[in-house]
């Protein structure tokens, strides 16, 4: 093993880590895994056969016990994402932590806390993405004039009652699994906090989370981002940058596939019908290993780390919002 490498530990064997997650790891030029771990020995040993990673777990103590281990990755159910990774940072590791990275942002709030030496991150890989900071870039040039609009729209199905995503007292539904991607495009491309938000959700009868939310975000000077997101809608997802000269659209935002090109698209609607349209082919990458390469560079001291704890806290306060505006019914400001 690479000893140069970051060693990282896998806690559990959720599925995005095993398909997503640890490949883009082994796909990075600054880690390797070391190590899986399920309460399950078993499970876990499976795993690591399959994706060639040299330790098996029965306890997640036990990973965060290994001194050999640099970082791990918290792919755990929403509502211990903050438990395990208190519990990983006072075993001295840093942490990337599946989004959302709690239940609120006082409980988010905690990660605030901890020693300063070990880093916390949220898994937002898409702000790693290529295309994400080429159409940010964009942005920034003036090509599409002023942004004053971001119109995004992302769902699947999903109505599996065994799913955590259908267990609301877990942090399951729309707005904590798909929701905070698209409010994540408002802050990241605005480059600012929305202010105020309003928002609409439409309750499963049994499941009681939100299958589907409806949310206009007020970033001031006339800039707004409004979004749909559904756990029970047809699989479609789509990002829209409206300026006053121009559109960009990014055709796969959140799930573009590993090690494949994907592409933007920009308009400048003097022919309807996309008639204008003129296509960016980005370059294919594993956005998952681009992630990885952030924090590990973060973590070997060779580049800061762009996005923290703070940032995943103010996350947590626009999500607060949206679920409070849904319950009072109007406008809630982001404090």
């Amino acid at each position: 093993m690479d000893s140069t490498k970051i060693r990282w530990g896998i806690v559990s064997t959720a599925r995005i880590g095993i398909e997503k997650v640890i490949p883009g790891i082994q796909r990075s030029k600054t880690g390797v895994v070391h190590a899986i771990a399920s309460r399950d020995k078993a499970k876990a040993g499976e795993a690591a056969d399959k994706l060639g990673v040299g330790k098996a777990y029965g306890s997640y103590e036990e990973l965060l016990a290994d001194p050999e281990i640099d970082a791990i990755y918290n792919p755990l159910p929403n509502h211990l994402h903050v438990p395990l990774t208190v519990q990983a940072v006072k075993a001295g590791k840093h942490v990337l932590c599946e989004k959302p990275i709690a239940l609120t942002a006082g409980e988010a709030a905690q990660l605030l806390d901890l020693p300063k030496d070990r880093l916390v991150a949220e898994n937002f890989m898409v702000r790693a993405h290529p295309q994400w900071i080429r159409a940010r870039e964009i942005v920034r040039s003036g090509e599409l004039g002023e942004l004053k609009a971001i119109q995004a729209f992302f769902s699947y199905f999903n109505d599996d009652p065994a799913n955590i995503r259908n267990m609301a007292d877990i942090g399951g539904g729309a707005l904590y699994d798909i929701g905070c991607y698209t409010m994540l495009a408002g802050r990241y491309f605005f480059d600012g906090e929305p202010e105020r938000v309003v928002s609409l959700i439409d309750r499963d009868p049994e499941f009681g989370t939100d299958r589907t939310t409806s949310a206009l975000l007020d970033f001031g000077q006339g800039r707004h981002l409004n979004f749909i997101v559904s756990t029970q809608l047809v699989p479609y997802q789509r990002f829209q940058l409206v300026g006053t000269k121009k559109r960009l659209e990014i055709v796969i935002p959140v799930n573009a596939p590993q090690g494949e090109a994907v592409t933007i698209r920009l308009d400048d609607g003097s022919v309807h019908g996309d008639g204008a349209m003129r296509s960016e082919t980005i370059a294919p990458c594993d956005q998952y290993a681009e992630l990885a390469d952030v924090f590990g560079r973060a973590i070997k001291g060779e580049a800061p780390l762009p996005y923290g704890a703070e940032d995943a806290v103010r996350n947590m306060k626009v999500l607060d919002a949206l679920f409070a505006s849904a319950e009072q019914g109007g406008w809630v400001a982001v404090s």
